[in-house]
């Protein structure tokens, strides 16, 4: 180890620092809190901390990075990942953008606790930039303390993994440590603050710029700043489009509008709710970002929202989340507006994301009920029949759609015996009356039907709706028993729900106990049901 505290460990890494060199910086290198004009980004040094121990790791995110797993685990790199230690070629360094929170302009946000340590070139050529969550103050902290707690860090980094695994666009999760500090939270604001265990994710993407990346400099009148940002965007995460063409930030918008819409279609696909779709939470490579109190949907209710501070007017609850993304592209376009000064491209680029959104959808939704598309008629009243099945009586999303996908739809299979799987996912199920049962029965009777018409072998189809269905998602009470039992000191639950995420579409009979409706105890618990922006 060097007398600056750099160390050496790491030298098979190759870091290409991009958005550093490329941009401006903040003439300051402090983590005091202010404004920070004219500059992308501040130097600024990880806080120190008492004691890090690895929690847990990502082999896949590892190897993505060309490091082996007995790397991680060694002490140097442990250093690195609490921030404690710097590789030499690292840049550290806080990103400024600012953001719509909760549908109204927020000014200047920045990351205000995450430090990203520079960019470094994968296995396959591409960049990913390095980021710990919960490394100390930045200059976009505020009033705050840029740590995190272990709860959130927990949450953040299976969520991040398992979305991976899923085939969810998402950052990736490196690796989780604890700090040996203890740091106050009040989880629900409510006025209870209590010292909790902290700790840090490193996070992984090829970029972390935002949405509100662009918006800060356009809200300011720095056009010249913005035009910087949008070149820079263009040229490193978009090379298919011409740096001289002169539509090249009309392109941008509609590239960023449709990965937008694969993003939040796969989000639907699976249940996700990200619970606090702020414009500064919305990657500009269409990625999930930034876990805090997301949720999964135990019974499908498009009303639920995971985020105690959006209990009122749940503007991200689950059925709006396509509107959302639509209405933060609107904010995107509005911040680009200053370079392109024409409000029809704009417009136009903004109109892909509804065509995406739709053929995107009905491709998914047909592709959880095992049919080639939703084009003919009968096959889209399916897909309507199937969303307002789920909402007859309490039933579980996941359970729903992988107990389908294994549906006999032979003619021979008498209906109440070709329905029973679906029983299965129904809460309270000695409180269902005959009637909903028998919408449930009809719905299944009519899809067999269907599958039969279109020569739909058993075999084949249900092969291809389990790749789609997942069986295994990370439902909120799984997390929360793994947070509460690594509070505890032991983080053996952590490592089983990693190992398990990782195949969410794979039968694993020894983890069945992962494969049920939500326990009764869950329903209201605090960290299942109801979650905060620091959970």
């Amino acid at each position: 180890m060097s007398q600056n505290g750099r160390v050496s460990v790491l030298e098979n890494l190759q870091f290409d620092n991009r958005f550093t060199t490329s941009l401006p910086s903040d003439g300051a290198q402090d983590s005091h809190s202010r404004q920070v004009v004219g500059a992308c980004y501040s130097r600024v040094q990880p806080a120190a901390v008492r004691d890090p121990k690895l929690v847990a790791f990502s082999f896949e995110t590892a190897e993505l990075l060309g490091l082996a797993p007995e790397q991680i685990k060694q002490q140097d790199v442990v250093q690195i990942l609490a921030g404690n230690k710097l590789h030499g070629g690292m840049d550290p360094h806080a990103a400024c953008y600012g953001g719509h929170q909760f549908g109204n302009w927020a000014g200047q946000l920045g990351d205000g606790r995450a430090i990203a340590l520079g960019e470094v070139i994968d296995v396959n050529g591409c960049h990913q930039m390095l980021q710990l969550k919960g490394a100390g103050p930045t200059p976009y902290s505020r009033s705050a303390d840029g740590l995190a707690v272990l709860r959130s860090s927990i949450r953040e980094f299976l969520c991040s993994e398992a979305m991976h695994h899923l085939g969810v666009p998402t950052t990736r999760a490196l690796s989780l440590v604890t700090t040996g500090d203890e740091v106050i939270r009040d989880m629900l604001y409510d006025g209870n603050p209590r010292p909790e265990p902290g700790a840090i994710v490193c996070r992984v993407a090829p970029s972390f710029i935002r949405f509100g990346s662009f918006e800060i400099f356009a809200a300011r009148g720095d056009h010249e700043t913005l035009r910087q940002l949008a070149d820079f965007t263009v040229a490193t995460e978009f090379p298919e489009i011409e740096n001289d063409d002169p539509d090249r930030y009309v392109t941008l918008l509609g590239q960023v509008a449709e990965r937008t819409a694969d993003m939040v279609v796969e989000w639907l696909r699976v249940g996700f709710v990200h619970g606090v779709m702020n414009t500064d939470n919305m990657s500009i490579l269409g990625l999930t970002i930034d876990y805090g109190p997301y949720g999964w949907l135990d019974n499908y209710d498009p009303n639920w929202t995971p985020n105690t501070t959006d209990a009122q007017n749940r503007r991200y609850r689950f059925g709006n989340q396509p509107a959302v993304a639509q209405w933060n592209l609107v904010q995107l376009a509005n911040a680009l507006f200053p370079l392109v000064e024409k409000v029809e491209p704009l417009q136009e680029a903004l109109e892909l994301y509804g065509h995406r959104f739709e053929s995107q959808w009905a491709s998914m939704m047909a592709k959880k009920l095992g049919l080639p598309s939703l084009d003919e008629a009968p096959d889209k009243a399916l897909a309507e029949d199937a969303l307002q099945v789920l909402q007859t009586v309490e039933t579980d999303m996941t359970i729903f759609w992988r107990e389908l996908s294994s549906i006999s739809c032979l003619e021979s299979v008498e209906p109440s015996d070709r329905v029973q799987p679906l029983m299965n996912s129904i809460y309270n199920f000695d409180r269902v009356t005959q009637e909903q049962k028998s919408v449930f029965t009809e719905f299944v009777e009519n899809w067999a039907a269907r599958q039969r018409g279109l020569g739909s072998g058993d075999e084949a189809r249900r092969s291809s709706m389990k790749a789609t269905n997942p069986k295994y998602v990370l439902r909120n009470y799984m997390a929360q028993l793994a947070i509460e039992r690594a509070e505890q000191g032991d983080t053996s639950i952590v490592q089983e729900l990693l190992d398990l995420l990782k195949s969410p579409y794979t039968e694993q009979p020894n983890k069945d106990i992962y494969y049920a409706p939500r326990p009764d105890w869950a329903r209201t618990k605090t960290g299942c049901s109801q979650l905060s922006c620091s959970s």
